[in-house]
This record gives C-alpha cells, structure tokens and sequence, in this order.
C-alpha cells in the first residue's frame, strides 16, 4: 500500500499519485489499464536466460515483427525505447541538432499530455499552443502557428481528451507538414483503443510514429515503447543518442513484447469493447451529474469541466479518497481529466463519491 504524506495543494504534482493505492482508495488518475496482459507474455518467463546487453536499436526479432505492422518497413526504421516517453525525448532532441532556417519551436495542440511541454523544453526548444475546438484540432489557427515550428506533436486518440481527429484533417496534416518540411511526431500509444474507426496511420517524409506496449497489452511497467520513421538519418542519430544515454532497453521486456506481437487481434477486440462499456459508464455518470465533457471515441480517459478544479482534486482525495487529475497539469484550467481504467464496480462507487461531493459543494 502507497499513501500519500505531507501533501500540500499548493504542491499538487502527477509524481505525487502515480502508483499510489491503499485501501479504498479509488484511482481516476494513472492511465495504466487494469486489464491482464495476453497469457503468452509471461509463459516465457520460467526459461528465459538471457540477461546480457542487448543491441541499442532493439533486438532484432521485435523490430522485425514490427516491420510487419507498418508499410514500406524494415527493421532498420525502429527504435525499441524505455517506453513512449523516451522515443519522445530522444526525437525531440534529435530534432533540435537538424540544421534548419526554421525556429526550434514545437505545436502542441493544448488540452495536451502534461509530459510535452517540458520533454519541448528539456530539449532546447519553445512549446507554441494551438487550442482546440471541442477537443479537436482547429486547422485555420494550425496552419497559422505551424509555418514558423520546426515539428508538432499529435496525439489521436489524445490523452486528456479521448478524442480522435478526423481521417480528413489528419491527411490535411500530411499535406501541409511535407511542403513546409515540418517534423511530425505521431504519438499512437491508444491507436488500438479506439471505438469510432480503424486508426489512420500519418505519412510522410519526417513522420516519426510513437508507440508502445502498455496500452494495449497492459504492459506500462515493463517501460517497452517504440519509435518508426522512414527517415533513416534521423533514425541513425536517435540511436547514437541512445548509445550515450539508457543504452538497450530491457531485454526481457523486448522479449515479452515479441510474445506480445503475435496476440491475435480477437484479443484486442475484446478488450476494446471493454473499454467502450466503461467509456459509456463514466460518460453517462458525469453527463448525468450536469457536468459539460466530451464523449471519448478512443484512449480511456475523460475531460470535465468543474468549478475550482484544484480544490475538486484535493478534496476528493483527502476527504472521499478518490484520485483525479487537475486540468492545468494539461494546459486546461477548468477541467478536471479522470481515466476510466478501472473495473466497473470501482467507477460506479467512484461516481458516487463525485456525486456526493458536487452535491456538498454546491458546484
């Protein structure tokens, strides 16, 4: 059990709720699926042997099972990472030594995950903002900041938001992205839960496609992600990054992640309609509650507006133990972001609590 101890408001952080549990505690917070991993994961682990220093790139077998997921690939074009989060960093940083008449500048489209900005920043680059409408990318104020940003970071389906971009804006992404030579960095870490369509898959001469293993495979703590681009220059100078920094990525994770690969896609359907069961529940609880959001169509996550959001989210936890995320963490100021990976029984006691509260509150 992690309690949380001499937590002030006026400090309130993500590091102070990721991995926190005790006893009936309940978690709208960390996007890590409860759901279990396919079986063929861990029925290796009783033989395997090889805890050697593996290839900085990735191992081999992975990076050729992934070659089969996207068109036009060898293994060549991946980087198996510490997660999604490194394949993140280490682009924006190889992004930063490109030579360019452009500014270091990157588009976020803002609601955004609360890691962007500052991975911009730890780079040596400046965040620009792009507002959304409806939780969508607003393309008239797009291709007014993106002519002067070196790279944009897209997020579909998004976390906070749950939403996912039109197939049209996406391709007008594309376009627009290839003329001016802009980097795009797609980051498709939900691009298997999502409830409207297939996923679109962004092309182009410097895409960079983030991905990874834990959300789709409920595998976050084994830190397996992964990055892809037909961009091969730019794929050498991550690696040679990689060699001066976190080195391989974990071998026996890569392995799980190769076991993973070959999980039948019924498994993921099924998971999906899970998903979708609880994005409904949650949906039609907040909805029903007055509260204004919008309805995900992917990822697992919720993005309600509430009044003084920073005192729901300390009040709910000292006082009815229930964890959820400020907005401002991801540039909102009046919402308050909750993830639905968590069992059905736990969202609905959850609402309970938030109902309770709203109603004690007046809000």
């Amino acid at each position: 059990m992690v309690e949380l101890n001499n937590m002030s408001i006026e400090k309130l952080s993500p590091a102070m709720f990721i991995g926190v549990s005790g006893e009936d505690i309940i978690s709208f917070g960390s996007g890590q699926p409860d759901l279990p991993p396919p079986e063929r994961v861990y029925k290796i682990l009783p033989s395997y042997r090889y805890f050697k220093y593996g290839l900085i790139q990735g191992q081999l077998n992975l990076r050729e099972a992934l070659a089969k997921q996207y068109p036009k690939s060898t293994p060549e074009n991946f980087v198996i990472t510490n997660g999604a989060s490194e394949a993140l960093d280490l682009t924006l940083r190889a992004i930063t030594l490109i030579k360019s008449k452009k500014k270091n500048k990157v588009l976020l489209p803002r609601p955004y995950y609360y890691t962007y900005p500052r991975l911009v920043k730890y780079a040596g680059m400046e965040p620009v903002y792009a507002d959304l409408i409806d939780g969508r990318i607003d393309l008239d104020d797009f291709k007014k900041k993106i002519k002067d940003c070196k790279a944009v970071i897209i997020n579909s389906p998004s976390n906070p938001t749950g939403r996912v971009e039109s197939i049209e804006t996406l391709k007008l992404i594309e376009k627009l992205t290839a003329n001016l030579g802009t980097y795009v960095l797609s980051d498709e870490v939900y691009k298997d839960l999502i409830y409207v369509r297939e996923n679109y898959l962004i092309k182009g001469p410097h895409v960079v496609t983030i991905n990874s293993f834990s959300k789709t495979y409920a595998m976050c703590g084994l830190r397996i992600g992964y990055l892809w681009s037909l961009d091969q220059k730019l794929v050498n100078n991550i690696i040679e990054m990689k060699t001066c920094t976190s080195m391989n990525t974990n071998i026996l994770g890569q392995e799980m992640a190769y076991e993973a690969t070959k999980t039948p896609r019924s498994f993921i359907k099924k998971q999906v309609e899970i998903w979708e069961q609880r994005r409904d529940l949650i949906y039609e609880g907040l909805s029903g509650m007055g509260l204004d959001l919008w309805k995900p169509e992917g990822a697992f996550y919720v993005l309600p507006k509430i009044k003084n959001p920073t005192n729901f989210v300390w009040n709910m936890f000292k006082k009815y133990k229930v964890i959820a995320y400020p907005g401002n963490w991801f540039g909102v100021n009046d919402r308050v972001r909750f993830s639905y990976a968590l069992d059905i029984d736990k969202i609905k006691e959850g609402l309970k609590r938030v109902r309770k509260y709203l109603g004690t509150a007046g809000l």
